[in-house]
Order: C-alpha cells, then structure tokens, then sequence
C-alpha cells in the first residue's frame, strides 16, 4: 500500500508541472536572477543556490508529512483510532481520484483547497524578508523552507495520504517523493529549461499520469472499504 502511495506521490509532483510553474515559478525565477557569482562560473552558481532552495523546501514537505502522520498515529496510541484511520484512508483515495483529475487537465477543483492555505501564508511570508538578499547556500535554504509552506492544492491534497498512513515515518516519505517529484520542474524554471514543461504538457501524457492515480485512489478505496466489512 505505502509502495503505491509513494509512486503516486511522485508522479503527483511530476506531473504537475504546470501547477509549480504557476505557483513556484515567478518565485525561483526571481532567486535565480539574485543568485551571487563570487566568481564563480553562473551556472555552477545557479545549481547550488537551485538546489539549495529545493533542499529547503523539500524540508518542509517532509517535516509536514511527518507532523500529520505521527498526528494520527499518536491519537491512535491515545484513543482506538482503527476506524477513523479507515476512514481517512478512504478520504485520501477521494483525494488521490480528484488529483488524477486535475492531473489529466478534466477537472480542477482542487486548487480551491489553496484558498484555507492563505490564511496562514499571510503569517509564514514575512519571514522570508528575513533572508533576503540571499548570499550564501545556507540562507537558500532557510528560504526554501518557508517557501515549502506556500499555499499550493497539490501539497495539501498529497498531505491527506500522510494522513492516512497512519504514521510519522510514512507520512514523511510521501511527503519526500513528492517533493522529489517537483524537481525537475522546479530546476527548469530556474535554468529557464523548456523541455520537460513541453513534455509533461503532452495530454497522452497527462492522461496517462492521471488515470494511473486515479486506479491507485480506487485501489485504495477498495482495500479501505474491504477493512470495513
């Protein structure tokens, strides 16, 4: 089960490009054009700031992940948590079908879920000001773990299988694969790289990325419902 959540997570964060682009884009492309040279060749400048920032930021996923897993695993210690774990478990599967959706461009509802993350964005943004200008590697990724807590849908969507797994260490590493997944987006705005954009644009593509997560929220609707009975 965790084997599937880990593969969807990824081609979560893969493929959906188009949403870091749109949400992370400006962001890095702004970093990339304040990257220092130190008489350093510019692009082995950039990819250490790059990676710096994605350090980061791939952070603060995984803390996230751990945060929400190790949540409910406590809960589970504290009261007899089984059925509600059950329940998540079918809410995730819920949420891994929506991403699938969205992921094949047929329905993108789940972007509304930025809308509750703004709330506490308003209060995480002003520490990046803090780090500002960036001039050493260590202060990209301080930056980058704020940036990690920027409102985005896929992020708090994929945060539900943390949820689900019931535990600290799992929660952890959905939330590491799908960072991981970012990437290579994420790398090629700041390189202003189009290749992979036009790849993971290609519908049979996006179909195909979309219709594997869709039969792994099914299959995880079926095991959580075969629990039930």
């Amino acid at each position: 089960m965790i084997e599937y959540n880990l593969g969807g997570a990824f081609i979560v964060g893969l493929m959906g490009a188009a949403h870091c682009f749109g949400m992370c884009g400006g962001l890095i492309g702004a970093f990339s054009a304040n990257i220092p040279t130190n008489g350093q060749s510019r692009l082995g400048n950039q990819l250490t700031f790059l990676f710096s920032y994605n350090l980061g930021r791939i952070f603060s996923y995984t803390i996230a992940g751990a945060i929400v897993g190790g949540s409910v695993s406590a809960l589970g210690h504290l009261f007899d948590a089984d059925s509600y774990l059950i329940f998540l478990r079918i809410f995730a599967g819920v949420m891994m079908i929506l991403t699938g959706l969205y992921i094949a461009q047929i329905w993108f509802g789940i972007v509304h879920i930025e809308k509750v993350g703004k709330l506490l964005w308003q209060y995480i943004q002003p520490l990046t000001r803090k780090f500002i200008p960036i001039t050493h590697p260590l202060q990209a990724v301080m930056a980058g773990m704020v940036w990690g807590w920027l409102p985005c849908g896929l992020v708090y969507s994929t945060l539900t299988w943390s949820v689900a797994s019931g535990s600290a260490l799992q929660g952890a590493l959905i939330m590491l694969a799908f960072g991981l997944g970012t990437l290579p987006a994420l790398f090629a705005a700041g390189l202003a790289a189009k290749t992979l954009a036009q790849w993971v644009q290609k519908r049979a593509v996006r179909l195909f990325s979309g219709g594997l997560l869709v039969v792994f929220g099914l299959q995880t609707l079926y095991i959580a419902f075969q629990q039930l009975i």
